[in-house]
């Protein structure tokens, strides 16, 4: 199957086909992050388009005239080798990618026709409609699970009653509440390694985000922690869209209704998660999902 096309000359639409969820904008400028995001939004799956992107790390071309869809509730798994780009293509849905010096990134990234690189949008804002969860566990060391949770919502002025009640819900969401209602003053760097991923999860969650990238979140987990993770993204993606980057093709088969290939900064197929790997339709895909090469 080719990547599934898009057409780059078509104007954002800026609303909702009838009966679907309210459209993104506006996102939150500058001016109003202070507020808390409005709340009639939250657990509404988004679909999110990418145009014509390209990511570059100074001469270096990563990623190339990528155009791609990903559906509301459905989880999307980004497979291929190092390098391949899959990881800086994740960060630019969120506007991370610029973060780094000298990197820069073209084209456009759509949630329900709102261009998130358009003028005006702030990326404050970005971020907190699109979270993101890493490789390793990245807790706050020097704060308690409770705050680790709640830094988010207070970065974005939510207002002080709701917090502590948002906390609870965002760690019931990453299936931690269980295990850490009765320490929630201890440090968040106490926890084991799943737990401290799940709490970076609950974290994302407490802001309500539409979307959640994870960039390989397994990685440095064991199996039984790996599993507590996939389940959750099981659990969350009737809420909010789910991309995760893996290099594990069978966590990929475990967890993703479709699945991307790439290669060198291209996409080479896009497809069905159980198709792509059983009957892919391109060569080099085929040589990858079986241990060819990568």
């Amino acid at each position: 199957m080719n990547p599934r096309p898009t057409d780059a000359t078509e104007r954002p639409v800026q609303k909702a086909a009838s009966g679907g969820p309210p459209p993104l904008l506006p996102l939150p400028t500058s001016a109003s992050t202070s507020t808390s995001a409005p709340r009639e939004s939250a657990g509404r799956t988004r679909q999110v388009e990418l145009r014509d992107l390209n990511a570059f790390y100074g001469s270096h071309h990563a990623v190339k005239d990528v155009n791609l869809s990903f559906a509301p509730r459905d989880v999307t798994a980004i497979i291929g080798p190092s390098g391949c780009g899959k990881s800086t293509m994740v960060r630019c849905i969120n506007r991370m990618h610029e973060e780094i010096d000298g990197a820069r990134a073209e084209g456009q990234v759509l949630v329900d026709g709102t261009d998130l690189y358009g003028a005006g949008v702030d990326v404050v804002a970005v971020r907190r409609a699109v979270g993101m969860v890493f490789q390793k566990p990245n807790p706050f060391p020097t704060m308690s699970i409770r705050d680790n949770v709640a830094a988010g919502l207070r970065f974005t002025g939510a207002p002080r009653g709701e917090i502590d009640e948002r906390v609870i819900g965002a760690l019931k969401g990453a299936s931690l509440w269980d295990e850490v209602k009765d320490r929630l003053d201890q440090p968040g760097a106490g926890l084991s390694g799943g737990q401290q991923q799940r709490l970076c999860i609950a974290r994302a969650l407490a802001v309500e985000p539409e979307v959640l990238l994870m960039d390989e979140p397994c990685s440095a987990l064991d199996p039984v922690a790996t599993l507590k993770i996939e389940e959750l993204i099981g659990e969350l993606k009737e809420r909010v869209t789910i991309v995760i980057v893996t290099h594990n093709m069978q966590q990929a088969a475990r967890v993703a209704d479709t699945t991307v290939f790439m290669l060198g900064g291209e996409l080479v197929e896009v497809g069905a998660t159980h198709k792509l790997f059983t009957t892919p339709e391109d060569e080099r895909t085929e040589q990858y999902v079986t241990g060819k090469f990568g």
